[in-house]
This record gives structure tokens, sequence and C-alpha cells, in this order.
């Protein structure tokens, strides 16, 4: 493969290892909160977790792009304050894969905190544990099967995001060209799906290998619950 091929590639571990890594506590939390709370508005707070499932990744990279662009209500704080900028750099597609990635992870955690038996938490409870205590010694060893899957299918689909990043972050070659924007860069060219049969195959394994693991991680979990 070429230099390009390999920068997309590097490029896209980049950003989806980051925008798993920087969405990973606010899942863990949701999805608890989400498998023991009741709460008024909880049927809203799960509309909007997924949203991104069944908006076009385009629109929302339109979100994103307002809300965070140098213009955007809150794109122009981070940027005067922080120096923080989103558009046209590589954060922005970590950004666009962390957010079209949420849901899924935000699922399987859900799914295995509610897994764990709260009896366990109880009587660590009754034993004199608090609450944070309860939650880091109990429910979430018990449930970390289920958040290493959620994990693994956010880092697969944030390989495969499209559409929000290239309406964030564009398409820059060693910037922000990931493995599909570089795909969908090549076929426009003669020869084009001759040069990114490599790529493809390559993001194949990578998906297929990510699929795998999260469900043998799933397995793992109901069959630890049982």
């Amino acid at each position: 493969m070429s230099a390009a091929e390999w920068d997309a590639i590097r490029l896209s571990l980049l950003v989806a290892s980051v925008g798993v890594a920087v969405s990973l506590p606010l899942g863990v939390a949701l999805g608890w909160v989400l498998a023991r709370k009741q709460f008024f508005g909880k049927t809203l707070v799960e509309s909007i977790v997924n949203l991104p499932l069944v908006l076009p990744p385009v629109v929302t990279g339109y979100l994103l792009l307002i809300t965070l662009g140098r213009r955007g209500f809150l794109g122009k704080y981070l940027d005067e304050w922080f120096g923080l900028r989103f558009v046209f750099d590589w954060k922005g597609a970590a950004l666009a894969a962390a957010v079209v990635a949420f849901p899924l992870m935000v699922r399987a955690i859900r799914v295995a905190f509610t897994s764990v038996d709260r009896q366990l938490e109880q009587a660590a409870r009754t034993l004199g544990a608090g609450p944070l205590d309860s939650f880091f010694t109990i429910s979430l060893p018990l449930a970390r099967h289920g958040i290493i899957a959620g994990c693994v299918l956010a880092f697969a689909r944030s390989l495969g995001e499209f559409g929000a990043t290239i309406m964030i972050a564009g398409s820059i070659p060693g910037e922000t060209r990931t493995i599909p924007l570089l795909i969908f860069n090549q076929l426009e060219t003669p020869g084009g799906i001759e040069k990114s049969l490599p790529v493809v195959l390559f993001s194949v394994g990578i998906a297929a290998a990510a699929l795998m693991v999260g469900e043998w991680m799933d397995r793992r979990s109901r069959r630890y619950s049982a």
C-alpha cells in the first residue's frame, strides 16, 4: 500500500481510539443511570442518546458544525478560551466518530449493568460500602465484559464513519482523510476500484475482527451473569 493509504489507516485508528476513550466515561455513567434509575424524562434522554443511529450522518455532521464551528455558539468560545478547533482538524473527526458510535456503546453498557445482580450491590451496602465503593468494586467489575464489548463495537463503527466526518473535518490528506474518505476519493480517479481494494480488505478485516471480539465478550458477559 502507498504512503497515503498507510496515513489513512493510521489516522483512522487514532480517530477511533480517541473517540472511544473520550466517550467511555460518559458512556459508563449514562449506561449505569439508564439501567438503574427511573426518572422523569428518561424516555427523552434515551431518544437523544439513540438519535445518531437514525439520523443521516450528514445531518449529525451539520449539527456538529453549527455547534462547534469557529462561529458556532459553543465552538467560538472553545476556540477563544482554550484554542480548541474541530473544523478541518483530526479532533473534529474523532468527535464525529464518538458521537455516531456513542449509542452502540451506551446500549451495550446498559445491558451489562442490567445483568448485574443488584443483590450483590445491596450486600456490599449492608457491609458498609458507600455508593461509589459499591459501584467500583461490584458493579463495574461485573459489567466489564459488556463495557469492553461496547468499546469494541464503538471502535468498529468509528472506523467506518464517513458522513459526519466529511462535514466537520473535511478530507485533508494526512490530516483528516480517514479510510472511508480515502476510498471515496480513490473511486473518483481512474483505476480507483483496483487501487482501493487493499484498503477495503484491510477495513473488512478490522471490522470483522472487532465484531467477533464484541460478540465473544457479550457472550461471556451473559454467561457470567447467568
